[in-house]
Parts: C-alpha cells; structure tokens; sequence
C-alpha cells in the first residue's frame, strides 16, 4: 500500500528542501486538516496515519538519494525513515506499529479502533509532522521528541 516504497540508499542527500519533500510536507498538512475535520474515528485515524506516512517519506526524499532503475527490495516508510533519520526512530517504532490497525480499519473493522486511539493518533501525528519538518529544512529534531512512554501510547 501507500507505506510501500522502493529502496534507495542512505546517505547521500537530495537536498534539504526538495521539491518533492516539499511536496510531501503539504500533503501531510492537508490529512491533518482532514482529520481535524473527520466525524468519524477511522476517519480521524485513516488521515492521521496517512500525515505521518507523507511526512516520513518527506524526510527520507530530503535525505536519501534514489538508486538506479532495478528490482529493488520494497521496504516501509519506517524502515527507510530508520536509516535515514535515526534521531526519529521512536517516531517510526510508534507509526509502524499503527500499521496493523490502520490496515484493520482500510478493510472495514472500525470495531477495532476507539474514538481515544484515533484522537490519539491525530495528536502524535500533529507533532511528527513538525519533526519531520524540522528534519527536512535541516534544524536537528531535538526538540521534537515524543512525549511520554511510546509503547504506553500503543495500546488499544
């Protein structure tokens, strides 16, 4: 699905403001007004989720340069957001393991999902989106770290 990408090696850098981090960055912003706007808690959660998958492919394009055409290894946003950006690890821990409820919730389980998760999932997406942004133009991210106990924040 859309967490689904090629692989690119880490390291060399496609500028810190890229257009198509740029790009990515907007889009992210956009799902999080849509989930701001959401009336239902899987949509809340489908557009939270979404934000941050945006934003962490924002940071791996600022970051990571493509590889030559060719079968390649398909790899999560969060394991390409690993070695690119290994100061937002915690962040790619928490949203990757989100992915199984999101996946639940795309194939109509919304029992599944309480309407605390999806807030939830809206306020650390808000903050990830920052991060990321942070990352992409360049500032370091320290003052963007998660707050709380992740692996509290992933139950339910």
């Amino acid at each position: 699905m859309a967490q689904q990408l090629d692989s690119r090696s880490v390291g060399a850098s496609a500028g810190p403001q890229s257009t198509r981090a740029a790009e990515l960055l907007r889009r992210a912003d956009a799902e999080l007004v849509a989930a701001q706007l959401s009336g239902e808690a899987w949509e809340l959660f489908t557009h939270a989720h979404l934000a941050a998958l945006r934003a962490g492919a924002a940071v791996v394009a600022a970051r990571t340069a493509p590889t030559r055409p060719g079968r390649q290894a398909l790899r999560t946003v969060w394991q390409l957001l690993d070695a690119a950006a290994p100061e937002l690890a915690a962040w790619s821990a928490y949203f990757a393991d989100a992915a199984p409820l999101r996946s639940a919730v795309d194939a109509g389980r919304f029992e599944e999902l309480s309407a605390g998760r999806a807030e939830q999932a809206l306020f650390w997406a808000e903050d990830f989106v920052d991060a990321a942004r942070t990352a992409v133009h360049g500032d370091g991210v320290g003052h963007h770290h998660l707050r709380g106990d992740v692996h509290a924040l992933q139950a339910s």
